[in-house]
């Protein structure tokens, strides 16, 4: 995708939609989505939203206009009579600048909160502030979760460059925990020889504890042959002389050209080390490495608990 490291804004562009709300399946697992816009602003050289069929992902952002119509048509209807917890989004920033202007994914959180749909929020903006009023009043049926990657800017600004700060969100995760809000962190992706040394992790994982963020997790990138092209930029930018050969030939243990449609994973030995250097490191900050869970009630109406017969949404993605 040639387009992707650019400074020039994204086109906004409205057009209608015939459904929002999706089932998806990750192995055995079922969930619900809504992506209430799509292209994401964020320019993220690992982003795995950036398939074949959305060419200008990062240069052309579309909002479904119809949106909230759309979601409450849907769930009235029979096949969404039990309401499983619904992800916000799964292939965009839900909170990006395109929000500003539209205000979608506010009027579709008030339509799940209509229906009383338990909901989870995947962003890296630092917008979603504005909508403090919702998720407050809503608290114990959603919890909100950011991406952060990196605490380094100098990194930040190569792998993400239309993304905040780390500071800022985390200004703002602080005063979602203090408002009582359900807020995790997730390190995702860890990106090899770039963010996975202990010193990387501990710099987010200390910021997460410093603000109060109880439950953080990560995984490792994967590889796709755009997403491949996208970080042997990223690899040159920083200077990683041999970034290239190790994700190759240690890494993630691959010969090119990756086919089209083909998912590569790092090795499980290095994919192992590395989450369990960070599950150790969570959990000595007293921190769960885990998503927060809710219980179904006989009026499917999830509620925030302890309790041990619980669903996690951890299955959902």
């Amino acid at each position: 995708m040639n387009t992707w490291y650019s400074n020039a804004a994204p086109k906004f562009e409205s057009k209608s939609s015939k459904s929002l709300i999706h089932s998806f399946i990750v192995k055995e697992h079922r969930g619900l989505t809504i992506n209430p816009y799509q292209g994401c602003q964020h320019r993220c050289g690992y982003c795995y939203a950036t398939y074949e069929w959305s060419p200008d992902f990062y240069d052309k952002i579309y909002a479904k206009s119809n949106a909230p119509e759309i979601l409450e048509r849907q769930l009235r209807s029979a096949k969404f009579k039990s309401i499983e917890p619904v992800m916000i989004s799964s292939a965009t920033d839900p909170y990006q600048p395109a929000e500003v202007k539209y205000g979608l994914t506010r009027r579709c959180i008030q339509v799940l909160q209509k229906y009383k749909a338990p909901y989870y929020v995947f962003t890296k903006s630092t917008n979603i502030l504005r909508d403090m009023d919702l998720h407050k009043g809503y608290r114990d049926n959603c919890f909100l979760v950011w991406s952060v990657t990196t605490c380094d800017e100098k990194i930040r600004r190569v792998i993400e460059p239309g993304t905040p700060p780390s500071d800022a969100i985390f200004r703002v995760i602080r005063k979602f925990v203090d408002a009582g809000v359900s807020c995790a962190v997730n390190i995702d992706p860890i990106l090899p020889l770039i963010t996975d040394s202990e010193v990387q992790l501990d710099q987010v994982l200390d910021t997460c504890n410093d603000n109060g963020v109880k439950h953080v997790f990560g995984a490792v990138l994967r590889l796709r042959a755009d997403i491949w092209e996208r970080m042997k930029t990223v690899l040159r930018l920083l200077g990683i002389r041999e970034g290239i050969h190790d994700y190759q030939k240690t890494v993630f243990q691959f010969l090119e050209p990756i086919q089209p449609g083909v998912n590569i994973g790092s090795s499980k030995s290095y994919e192992n080390r590395i989450l369990d250097i960070l599950k150790y490191r969570i959990q000595r900050r007293g921190m769960i490495p885990d998503f927060p869970t809710f219980i179904w009630k006989k009026d499917r109406r999830p509620s925030m608990t302890n309790s041990e017969h619980q669903l996690t949404l951890m299955k959902y993605v």
